[in-house]
């Protein structure tokens, strides 16, 4: 009877082991709460919006499977997963009280590039006719978006558009959100040379911000004059190689589920190469924990370097979404690693009422690789909202930690809107791997998981031992 207790104890130990820590569906739904309630500036509004669509209402998104341009209607039975994204879209039209002319989507936070991260989710609202119900002209405010960033906004001699009102200055931050507008907006329109355009601004901002001199990282922002408002940045900021792949996967999904897609194949070939490239220089500097410093390449002993969750979501969902898109499975095995970290289980020792300290390598550590879930992700945005319990890098609140100040790029923060849109878009990317078979896999799990199936196999073996002599 104890060898038979001790039998079950080891056995369920390794079958602990390989359980998932991915976020259950109520999980999801407290993160997706907690964006709702962070979310207040531009980028935020517009990375919320997608966000949302691409873990919710996918066949809406650029990432969709079923092609683009989206459905002209929205389903009934998408109606309350959708909502979120138009009322984010009416919210921020309603508010340009009618004025019209070349302007952003929002003004007054001294960013040209960041607002039209929005207009995605304008786009988008015209598209299937939310005009109509509630008199607002989404395809003006678009319009006026996009003159805006063509004739307003200054540029680079070269034609690179500025991250920046005042003057110019390029972020790599713009990459996420300029580009996939342009793109998009290109595609709905049939105006091919929008397309074009959302290729060249990226090439553009390669050609200023990747340092060959550092494996190809890309610094966060050049140019301008270095002020308070507008600093400069030659580090190479996690978050901002992170916002340039995810941007780049955003204008090839777009072109590759258009009817466009055969005119624009070079190009895409050309973001493919370039992604990777980042994916190779991040990949380079991260440590044994699988989390990234906040700037890549200064290891965590440098003085005031912490650990940040948020560019190690973003990093890693965007190699997921690089083997859905363009067949690159050369880094699944980094992303596994860092979703086995990022969803280890263990207590975050904190809540989203004081700031997390850096962790110790150890605490960051995954102690414990599990398979992957096939289980989908929730239906709408609005289900059960539950405590978060178990897990080293999630508050019981649902904020992603530890995490850099999305205001303060240098300076550990506390609860990150961008953070938690990151989780929403990593589920949304490995979810969908997942689901088409873990294509790629076999790489991720011979060096991320190898412990994992000898645990399966052992647990397996003993439970079945169990219960033949039971």
């Amino acid at each position: 009877m104890h060898a038979t207790f001790g039998y079950l104890a080891v056995a369920a130990t390794l079958l602990r082991a390989v359980h998932s820590q991915n976020l259950s569906a109520t999980g999801l739904s407290t993160v997706t709460s907690r964006l709702a309630e962070g979310a207040q500036k531009s980028w935020e509004l517009g990375t919320r919006a997608e966000a949302l669509l691409e873990l919710y209402v996918p066949n809406f998104s650029v990432f969709s499977s079923t092609g683009l341009p989206p459905p002209a209607s929205v389903p009934s039975n998408t109606t309350t997963a959708i909502a979120p994204v138009f009322s984010i879209a009416h919210n921020v039209v309603s508010a340009l009280k009618n004025t019209t002319g070349p302007q952003p989507l929002i003004a007054g936070d001294g960013a040209a590039g960041d607002p039209a991260s929005i207009g995605v989710a304008v786009l988008l609202a015209n598209w299937t006719g939310l005009g109509a119900a509630d008199g607002l002209n989404y395809s003006a405010a678009a319009q006026d978006q996009l003159d805006y960033l063509l004739n307003v906004v200054p540029h680079t001699s070269d034609g690179a558009i500025s991250h920046r009102v005042a003057q110019v200055q390029l972020w790599s931050d713009s990459v996420y959100m300029v580009p996939p507008f342009l793109a998009y907006y290109g595609v709905l329109t049939g105006n091919t040379t929008l397309i074009t355009e959302a290729y060249n601004q990226i090439s553009l901002y390669r050609k200023y911000l990747r340092d060959t001199s550092a494996n190809n990282l890309w610094k966060h922002i050049v140019l301008g004059n270095d002020t308070s408002d507008t600093p400069n940045d030659s580090g190479h900021w996690s978050t901002g190689n992170g916002w340039a792949a995810a941007g780049m996967l955003r204008v090839i999904a777009t072109m590759k589920n258009s009817p466009y897609s055969k005119s624009f194949s070079s190009q895409q070939s050309d973001l493919a190469s370039w992604v990777k490239e980042i994916h190779t220089a991040m990949f380079a500097n991260i440590d044994s924990t699988n989390i990234f410093t906040n700037y890549a390449d200064q290891p965590i002993n440098t003085t005031g370097m912490f650990y940040d969750t948020a560019s190690t979501t973003l990093i890693a969902s965007t190699v997921y979404q690089a083997a859905l898109l363009v067949n690159d499975h050369s880094h699944l095995p980094n992303a596994e690693k860092c979703r086995q970290a990022l969803y280890a289980s263990g207590t975050s020792g904190s809540s989203s009422s004081s700031p997390s300290s850096s962790p110790s390598s150890s605490s960051l550590s995954s102690s414990s690789p599990s398979p992957a879930s096939t289980t989908s992700p929730a239906a709408s945005a609005s289900a059960t909202i539950a405590p978060l319990t178990d897990f080293v890098h999630f508050t019981s609140d649902g904020w992603l930690t530890p995490v850099v100040n999305p205001d303060s790029f240098g300076v550990q923060g506390q609860n990150s809107p961008e953070g938690e849109a990151f989780v929403l878009e990593f589920q949304a990317a490995y979810s969908q791997w997942v689901a088409g078979g873990s294509v790629g896999a076999s790489a991720a799990r011979r060096t991320a998981a190898s412990a994992t199936g000898w645990a399966w196999v052992v647990g397996c073996t003993v439970f079945g031992t169990l219960l033949a002599v039971a």
